[in-house]
């Protein structure tokens, strides 16, 4: 039986510190929309998915109303569009961008993600057309969402996919450049991608996956950082446990809302993903955690400890509460989403090389951080190689998303608005790598892939 102070103490959670259910994210399988004319491939694409989440909108608004809890998106991830597109005789996917976003605004959804490729191991033909159509389809739709595999633990990385994706990331830049290189921030380049994310740019549909189910993305920053600050003179261990209560809470309540969207829209209930997810309005930072931490600025030395003791918390803290958490699990460090990362960059606190650092123990890798327009493709894909690496070795997921803020130098700032928030222009090494991603070829899956 819930008291008043409970009752009380989750108003408050809503009202002041920015506590949502970030996504409710519909899966829908695409493998039985493959035909080898990729008009009729098209249509298939865009009816299954009306089919399926016509009602995705309007229930998550229902569960709003009826409980109280704000939903923030609704969104579909589908099958990696490579892998359906593969069937057809077309070697331009953009018309399949197309119908990916004609039926997103049909439902009614955010964004829809899953026009992707996994190609930790190599490419197949279809990988690489999708790949190569990226620039013009992100340039060309308004909600769809792209995200490129290109690395495992259990099979190395691909680095002629790491060059390729270099290139691409660059390309896209240049042609959304009217519009401050948005097209980047709706494309991810992944190590250890997992198949049930619910997050944007990022989701797509496992091909492991059921033909369709929710996934339930949860957010509540700043309900940690509300929490922490009541405990100023708490020791570390007191801290971790105080997370882990949190996080319990905040998990439950995705529980709640994944149970009940599942029962109305009558499909099967995947996961909960519960990410520490950030936005730009003040008291929603993962930055201002670490700093309730004990640190003077997000940046200091100390910064990875504390991610650190904040992932495993929260982790721990979701999986007593639900047998479903999934997905990414942990804490986000998207600079431009999150204010008190905006201000740490801003002030020269927070660099590219400690931002690296912190991906070896956070949720997910380098997030929305803005590069100067001048950034070679070699040093974008040396970036990613970075990055990839340390999910490869770690057996974790890691992933990059930058913006090559196309005329813009060290010092300006991209204004993206909403929930992307506003980035400023970070310094990055010059120094070429150029001699190494061009040698192309594989780095070897490490010792730890071979588990059998």
């Amino acid at each position: 039986m819930l008291n008043s102070a409970e009752i009380l103490q989750t108003i408050n959670m809503f009202d002041r510190q920015h506590l949502d259910i970030r996504t409710i994210t519909m899966g829908v399988s695409l493998l039985d929309c493959a035909h080898p004319d990729a008009k009729v491939a098209g249509q298939r694409i865009y009816d299954k998915i009306c089919r399926r989440a016509e009602r995705l909108v309007s229930t998550g608004m229902e569960i709003e109303k009826e409980f109280g809890i704000p939903i923030v998106n609704k969104r579909v991830s589908v099958t990696p569009i490579s892998l359906v597109a593969a069937a057809s005789d077309c070697t331009d996917y953009v018309s399949f961008a197309a119908a990916l976003d004609r039926a997103a605004k049909t439902c009614g959804v955010d964004f829809i993600g899953g026009y992707s490729a996994l190609g930790s191991k190599g490419m197949t033909k279809g990988d690489e057309n999708l790949i190569r159509s990226i620039p013009m389809a992100l340039a060309e739709t308004e909600r769809v969402c792209s995200s490129i595999n290109v690395g495992s633990t259990k099979t190395g990385i691909n680095m002629d996919a790491v060059k390729l994706m270099g290139e691409i990331v660059l390309q896209t830049a240049e042609y959304t450049k009217e519009n401050d290189s948005l097209g980047c921030a709706k494309l991810v380049i992944f190590c250890n991608a997992p198949d049930d994310n619910p997050f944007m740019a990022g989701a797509f549909h496992g091909p492991g996956e059921p033909d369709c189910e929710i996934n339930v993305g949860v957010s509540g920053p700043g309900v940690v950082r509300a929490v922490l600050a009541k405990n100023p003179d708490a020791s570390i261990s007191e801290l971790a446990d105080i997370i882990k209560r949190t996080a319990f809470k905040i998990t439950r309540m995705g529980q709640l809302v994944g149970t009940e969207a599942s029962r109305r829209l009558g499909v099967p209930f995947g996961i909960v993903d519960l990410s520490l997810a950030p936005t730009p309005a003040i008291g929603d930072s993962v930055a201002r955690i670490l700093e309730e931490m004990g640190l003077e600025s997000c940046g200091a030395c100390g910064t990875t400890a504390c991610l650190a003791l904040l992932n495993d918390a929260v982790k721990k803290g979701g999986v007593m509460a639900s047998s479903r958490v999934g997905g990414l699990s942990g804490a986000f460090i998207p600079v431009s989403e999150d204010e008190g990362m905006i201000a740490a960059a801003t002030s020269g606190a927070l660099s590219i090389e400690k931002l690296e650092a912190m991906t070896a123990v956070c949720s997910v890798g380098l997030d929305m951080i803005v590069l100067p327009g001048d950034t070679t493709a070699e040093v974008i894909a040396a970036l990613i190689a970075d990055e990839a690496a340390i999910g490869m070795v770690n057996s974790k997921t890691t992933a990059v998303r930058v913006i090559p803020a196309i005329g813009k130098e060290v010092g300006d700032t991209l204004q993206f608005g909403g929930l992307l928030g506003s980035g400023p222009v970070m310094r990055i090494s010059k120094c070429s790598p150029e001699r190494f991603i061009r040698r192309g070829g594989q780095i070897p899956a490490p010792m730890q892939s071979l588990k059998n």
